[in-house]
């Protein structure tokens, strides 16, 4: 495997990014910055230069990453000259929420630098697994919609001037929700989405996330075969299946299945079962792969929610930064309560939620 650019060099690339082109029309010099940023101290532009060296990389304290994320928070702080750092008060709601995942960002990089983690790691360097270096694309793979069912939706001829493309995706609304949190924490990535079978040599060798399971998704299926991941979905032949997961090496593997609201009605459920899979991407190891993959649509939207909603994603990052710290590759199985057809995003902070784990951690028996 081709080596991955340490946390430490990420951390001055992305300063030294937003300085450059986080509001292109703004030209910032590090003498310009210093003097904006020097209400947290006297600062000089040797330390900022330091700081942005990606060869020779030097941490900034973590009271100067809270002032990068206070100025980078809001376009007001170059609207004039001389530029300048707003106090916390003076920023907005959005712009506070702004400052709020640009230091979470920061600050997470920093802290993968100190522990000397590697960025594609599953401790995430950029505070999060769905943070991705800048300018690398990304590409959200669905599957499409089967043809008899997208018949009988709106207008399904795509020449026909009311055509909507999202209808012919499986997974819209954990394709949604994904896209507004990736789009906020990637602002220098291109994000697109595409249908698994539409997919070309180029988005193959991109950053890949995948929703869906084996059913609907041929990404996911043809991935199943090139990664070391013990865990197994298996198939709904017929719309009254369940499915499930099967997990773990050995003669008896474990079956994970979701469970149904009442026997006669399979697909109302009360939990599904959904895979949140992380690795090196395996058509070109320069890149990563990530799957969300619930054995219902109900659990991928489900697990999606697990890393976007607000209540949720910070206590499950962090769970996911220690318990698969130093891993390239590595899944979980988790359980999503279904309460009157909503999916609760599960806390993986609490153990019941967790049905299994690959790596396994030391001492457990996996």
């Amino acid at each position: 495997m081709l080596p991955v650019e340490g946390p430490a060099a990420a951390l001055a690339r992305r300063l030294r990014d937003l300085r450059e082109s986080h509001w292109p029309t703004a030209s910032i010099t590090q003498a310009d910055l210093a003097d904006a940023l020097a209400g947290s101290g006297s600062l000089s532009v040797p330390s900022i230069s330091s700081w942005e060296n990606p060869d020779n990389p030097a941490l900034p304290p973590v009271p100067r990453l809270r002032a990068y994320a206070t100025f980078f928070a809001t376009a007001r702080s170059v609207e004039r000259r001389p530029y300048r750092m707003l106090e916390l008060s003076e920023l907005t709601s959005s712009e506070k929420a702004m400052r709020e995942q640009l230091l979470a960002d920061l600050t997470a990089l920093r802290r993968a630098a100190k522990s000397g983690l590697p960025v594609s790691a599953a401790g995430p360097a950029g505070g999060s697994v769905l943070v991705f270096p800048p300018g690398e694309n990304i590409v959200v793979v669905c599957g499409p919609v089967k043809p008899e069912i997208r018949e009988k939706m709106p207008e399904p001829d795509p020449l026909d001037a009311d055509h909507v493309d999202l209808y012919d995706y499986n997974d819209i609304d954990a394709l949604m929700e994904l896209y507004g949190r990736l789009s906020a924490l990637n602002p220098h990535s291109s994000i697109r989405w595409m249908l698994s079978h539409h997919l070309t040599s180029d988005s193959y060798t991109d950053h890949l996330i995948v929703l869906g399971g084996v059913d609907w998704n041929d990404a996911v299926r043809d991935l199943a075969h090139r990664t070391s991941v013990p865990v197994r979905q298996l198939p709904r032949d017929v719309k009254e299946d369940l499915g499930g997961f099967e997990a773990g090496n050995g003669d008896k593997p474990r079956i994970f299945a979701p469970q149904p609201l009442e026997a006669d009605e399979p697909s109302h459920l009360a939990e599904d079962v959904a895979q949140l899979y992380r690795g090196p991407n395996p058509y070109y190891q320069k890149r990563t792969v990530m799957q969300f993959n619930g054995q219902f649509a109900r659990g991928t939207l489900g697990a999606v929610r697990a890393l976007t909603d607000p209540q949720f994603r910070d206590g499950n990052e962090e769970y996911l930064q220690n318990r698969f710290a130093g891993q390239q590759e590595w899944c979980l199985l988790t359980k999503v309560v279904i309460a009157d057809g909503n999916p609760i995003p599960p806390d993986w902070t609490i153990d019941s939620n967790r049905l299994y784990e690959w790596p396994p951690s030391p001492g457990s028996r996996g």
